[in-house]
């Protein structure tokens, strides 16, 4: 089964909790404190495999989790990082997060990988926290909680050059007669329901990859049909061979043919509708095929025509050597903008406070990552992590912002699910 778009869900492991612990050994007064720091949890790897060439093995894994660090132990051992996971995926897969619809990675190149999910550090133990002014503290941070995403996961096949057209035009038959690829051919449309790629090779030595795409119908760019499935395909081609059914078979004119395929194409993606074109003119062995061809040319003087026909197995030698000329000067280009890679957003504050509060019935709820994250990382049973939390929340300007919106001592006051009181 061909797959090549999926959401999934990925939960980083939780880093390690940190270890409250003191040396006690009868030679050894004032041992002090030796609580060892949590290990790393696992973080969630997207890895380029060659060899796979569909998103088949990511449609079952709804979830994909890591595993917790190791908590930190006494005597100052450290605990263990959690073995990251790796998941292999095809070339041309492209990762999107879900919430901000911004690229997170295009997969591009055996063995490249990508980070999807960080695993959260481990907490500290107690020994990391001894200073001068406090030789023995008595509170230790639990782990950083593992980052949670939800992804978008696109396939875009990687070929050098992309078949493009209505259904039953011949692009299989095409792709048949020139290279050793064994698509599936019949009289019916949408024979092609996934791409099939070839290799297209030379007598002159050159070679490049050629996918039959799905057929296209009027209003693909909008989901018409099988819509975007081909389009996305196309994004990655580096040159379009638009093929054209010559002969008229069904009554069709070659060029109103264009006209949609062309209009479809340039509604998806201007980039898409600005790369290198070729009209491979099939069925040329029909009737009506050459006064088609000559009408086609008139109307498209400076469009790049070769002539063919698998009947009379003519015009492939010329179409390869037009191809292969083609590719040698068409260089690769990125196939999203620095403006929708995650990577290049920058982010800037401008004395913003890292919370928001509002005020929900009689209950003050405080958001924000930063503070949420402290919270998740104290251990709240213990009366010196709550004294530092506390100290946090005023550095951070909470209490400071909480009595400008006028809350009272006594009031609720909420982070995540827990419900606290508000003191002076």
């Amino acid at each position: 089964m061909f797959v090549d778009e999926l959401t999934i869900k990925v939960e980083a492991g939780k880093g390690g909790d940190g270890c409250t612990s003191f040396r006690r050994e009868w030679c050894v007064p004032m041992g002090g404190p030796d609580g060892g720091n949590g290990g790393k949890g696992a973080s969630i790897i997207f890895q380029v495999d060659k060899g796979l060439k569909t998103l088949i093995d990511l449609r079952y894994m709804k979830i994909i989790k890591g595993k917790k660090g190791e908590n930190g132990k006494g005597s100052n051992r450290n605990g263990a990082n959690a073995e990251d996971i790796i998941v292999k995926v095809p070339e041309g897969t492209t990762v999107i997060d879900a919430n901000t619809n911004l690229v997170i990675a295009d997969l591009v190149g055996e063995n490249n990988e990508v980070v999807v999910a960080h695993g959260g550090r481990g907490g500290r133990g107690n020994a990391s926290f001894r200073t001068q002014s406090d030789t023995a503290p008595k509170f230790s941070e639990l782990g950083e909680p593992g980052e949670e995403k939800v992804l978008k996961v696109e396939l875009k096949m990687i070929a050098d050059v992309g078949l493009v057209g209505l259904p039953s035009v011949g692009k299989s038959t095409i792709l048949s007669m020139i290279s050793a690829a064994t698509p599936k051919i019949a009289s019916y449309h949408f024979t092609t329901l996934s791409p099939n790629l070839g290799v297209v090779k030379l007598k002159d030595g050159r070679s490049f990859v050629m996918a039959d795409l799905p057929g296209l119908i009027e209003g693909a760019s909008e989901g018409v049909g099988l819509g975007h499935k081909f389009l996305r395909h196309a994004m990655r081609t580096r040159v379009l061979a638009h093929v054209i059914d010559m002969g008229g078979v069904e009554g069709r004119n070659p060029i109103h043919d264009y006209q949609v395929i062309r209009k479809e194409i340039l509604d998806y993606s201007e980039k898409l509708a600005k790369k290198k074109e070729i009209v491979i003119a099939n069925k040329m062995d029909l009737e009506d095929a050459p006064k088609n061809l000559e009408a086609f040319k008139k109307a498209y003087p400076d469009v790049l025509v070769v002539p063919v026909s698998s009947v009379t197995n003519t015009g492939f030698d010329e179409l390869m050597q037009k191809l292969a000329d083609l590719l040698d000067t068409t260089c690769d280009e990125n196939l999203y903008s620095d403006e929708e890679m995650m990577s290049h957003v920058t982010y800037k504050f401008k004395n913003e406070r890292p919370f928001t509060i509002t005020k929900v019935d009689d209950v003050w709820v405080l958001e924000g990552a930063e503070l949420e994250k402290l919270f998740k990382m104290t251990r709240f049973d213990e009366r010196e992590g709550v004294i530092r939390f506390a100290r946090k929340l005023k550095g951070m300007g909470v209490d400071e912002e909480l009595e400008r919106l006028g809350a009272k001592p006594g009031d609720e006051v909420q982070i995540c699910d827990y419900v606290f009181e508000f003191k002076e």
